[in-house]
């Protein structure tokens, strides 16, 4: 496990494009944080990080949002919504882990029984002030 601390937004997407560096096709984030953690932020920059140059948006509503890269995909989830199995079916989230894309899970909190054991695990906290982030990451050897 490490932990770092952040001050800025852009600190924030400088640490998730490192990330991204050790990232392999397959590979499950669960993130986990409240409202205004930095998650959506996160994810902007691992998308970099892998490549993508797309903008990334919250999957708040969508709950899904895809993102082509030329060596891999990410797909993006907000768990935010979901209280049951059956509504985590209806979304194919399953169908999704065995696309070989990384998956990248805010709100994962809401479907923690589901994850697969070699899920890689990133906790977003306030720092000490409004731009400051302590981000902890959990997972195998790489990290």
């Amino acid at each position: 496990m490490k932990t770092c601390q952040t001050h800025s937004y852009q600190e924030t997407l400088e640490v998730a494009e490192r990330l991204a560096a050790l990232l392999r096709p397959g590979d499950v984030i669960a993130f986990k944080g409240g409202l205004g953690a930095g998650k959506t932020a996160f994810v902007t920059g691992l998308a970099k990080g892998l490549g993508i140059e797309s903008d990334v948006q919250s999957p708040t509503f969508a709950i899904v949002n895809e993102y082509r890269g030329k060596a891999v995909t990410l797909y993006h989830f907000d768990m935010y919504r979901i209280e049951t199995y059956e509504d985590l079916y209806s979304t194919g989230f399953f169908d999704y882990l065995e696309t070989g894309a990384i998956l990248a899970i805010e709100w994962s909190e809401n479907i923690e029984g589901v994850l697969p054991e070699n899920v890689i695990e990133i906790t977003l906290s306030p720092g000490e002030d409004e731009n400051s982030r302590e981000i902890t990451v959990k997972g195998d050897k790489r990290f």
